[in-house]
C-alpha cells in the first residue's frame, strides 16, 4: 500500500485566535488549482517549487507537531490546514484526523474549487472551514482566477446541506479592477440565501 504524502511549504507555529479559536499551527501545502492575479503566493506555488518542499507521511506530520499537544488542547486549538488549496490533500486531512484524533481542532482554508468527492471525504473530520469565495459572478470568478465556479456553488450547497452554517466561514473580497462594492453586496446576499451566516468582507493588499 502507497503511503499518502503531502508536499509541505511550510510549517507556521503558535498562531493564537488566526485560525479559528485557541492556538493552531499552519501547514501550508503546495498546489492550487487556481491562477488568482493577486496571489500572495503565487512565487511558492509554482510547480518547480516541489522540489523545495518537505514530502511528509500524516504520521511524520502529527509526529512534528505534537510538540503542542497541550497549547492545542488547553486552547481547543488544533491544526490549520491551507495552500494553495489544503483540499487537493483530502485523503491526506482524512489519515492525519485518524492518526491525532479528535482531540485537536482542525481547520482548512480553501477556495472550494475542488471535486466534490475530496470534499465528502473531508466533511466527517474537519471541524472548521475558512473559505475564499472570490465573487459569485461566474464572469468576475473566471477574469480573477482563471477558472470557473460551478464546482465551487456546488460544493457550497453540499457543505450547508451536510454541515449547516455553524463554523463554515465565509470570506469575499473586494479585489481592485475586477470587483465592485454592488458585485459583492449581491455575493452576500446569495450566500445568505443559500443558508450560511458567517460571512465577512474585506479588501486584498495588493503589492
Amino acid at each position: 500500500m502507497n503511503r499518502i504524502t503531502m508536499p509541505v511549504v511550510g510549517i507556521n507555529r503558535h498562531r493564537i485566535v488566526t485560525d479559528g479559536t485557541g492556538v493552531t499551527t499552519l501547514v501550508a501545502s503546495h498546489g492550487c488549482p487556481l491562477d488568482c492575479k493577486y496571489c500572495i503566493n503565487k512565487e511558492y506555488l509554482k510547480p518547480e517549487m516541489l522540489v523545495a518542499c518537505e514530502y511528509m507521511s500524516a504520521e511524520q506530520l502529527y509526529n512534528k507537531l505534537k510538540i503542542d499537544d497541550l497549547y492545542f488542547v488547553a486552547t481547543n486549538g488544533g491544526v490549520a490546514f491551507g495552500g494553495g488549496e489544503s483540499l487537493l490533500y483530502a485523503d491526506f486531512i482524512k489519515e492525519f484526523r485518524e492518526i491525532c484524533g479528535k482531540r485537536w481542532r482542525i481547520v482548512v482554508e480553501t477556495s472550494l474549487n475542488i471535486s466534490c468527492e475530496n470534499l465528502y471525504k473531508v466533511i466527517p473530520v474537519v471541524d472548521e472551514y475558512s473559505i475564499d469565495i472570490k465573487d459569485i459572478n461566474p464572469e468576475i470568478y473566471e477574469a480573477y482566477t482563471g477558472k470557473g465556479n460551478a464546482r465551487v456553488i456546488d460544493n457550497l450547497k453540499i457543505l450547508i446541506k451536510e454541515k449547516g452554517p455553524e463554523n463554515i466561514y465565509i470570506r469575499i473580497p473586494s479585489i481592485k479592477n475586477y470587483n465592485t462594492d454592488r458585485d459583492m453586496a449581491y455575493s452576500v446576499k446569495f450566500l445568505k440565501e443559500m443558508g450560511y451566516s458567517n460571512i465577512e468582507t474585506f479588501s486584498y493588499i495588493i503589492k
